[in-house]
């Protein structure tokens, strides 16, 4: 129950981070949500955390007339300690209806593959300054495979994120040949730590990108005193993080409004 909790926890505390950024981060009751500015489902963010009941219909219909406003689409993450027959009745009385399940996952930060060196030619460094932002956001743009036309918005917003030892969170950009290539963010909040952002060139991917790239992250938050870290994955993705040593904790429920 201690790591799902943490999925929990790091999951919340992320969306409320990067929504103060652009000042999105809106509460009503236990319901939650945030955006990014950029026109894709997945990256704009509500989520309950706790069981819906009767007393959150009005807000639920006022998170969507908050997207609405926005001209943005948006996911309802449904996790555990928000999740009943009556959550799921009353999204989809809304409009939405389940679209997928992701798989959330943690793992022990003291496996031995936190020791494994990083084979040559391969290079990782955390970015530090404004040259090295702006790569980071180019690879994970492309990395994601984004539409053209959610360029600026994503730009904007990652532009927007801070750095530092202080920072809650550190970007990591990992190298061929001094080719920036591949991505991956640890978000850290209290006694928890996630890795988010984990993207790879489509040339470049099979080549154990992400598996060291998310070595990396895991690396800086052992550094940091954290004992374990979670994740979100594709099923893609789900493999290598086995690979690494997470195992899925539970899996999160994605809800999409319905369009005409």
């Amino acid at each position: 129950m201690r790591n799902l909790e943490s999925v929990e926890n790091n999951f919340f505390a992320a969306g409320r981070y990067w929504g103060s950024l652009n000042s999105s981060f809106l509460q009503k009751g236990s319901i939650c949500s945030m955006h990014t500015g950029v026109a894709i489902s997945d990256f704009n963010w509500a989520w309950n955390e706790k069981p819906l009941d009767d007393c959150d219909i009005t807000s639920a219909e006022g998170i969507k007339e908050f997207y609405r406003q926005q001209n943005l689409r948006f996911w309802w993450w449904v996790y555990p300690r928000g999740d009943s027959l009556q959550t799921k009745e009353i999204l989809e009385n809304a409009g939405m209806r389940l679209i997928t399940q992701i798989p959330c996952m943690a793992a022990d930060l003291s496996i031995n593959d936190l020791k494994e060196k990083i084979p040559t030619p391969i290079t990782i460094a955390e970015v530090n300054d404004q040259s090295d932002l702006s790569a980071w956001v180019d690879i994970s743009f492309r990395g994601f495979q984004m539409p053209e036309r959610a360029r600026a918005q994503y730009n904007k917003f990652v532009l927007s994120f801070q750095r530092g030892n202080k920072e809650a969170q550190k970007l990591f950009l990992a190298y061929i040949d001094k080719k920036p290539v591949a991505t991956s963010l640890l978000f850290m909040d209290k006694d928890t730590a996630g890795i988010y952002y984990v993207a790879t060139l489509p040339e470049y991917r099979n080549r154990g990108m992400g598996y060291y790239v998310t070595l990396e992250a895991m690396r800086a938050a052992k550094a940091a005193g954290h004992n374990n870290i979670i994740l979100q994955a594709t099923p893609a993705g789900a493999k290598v993080y086995r690979r690494i040593g997470f195992q899925e904790i539970c899996r999160a429920h994605i809800y999409k409004l319905l369009t005409k």
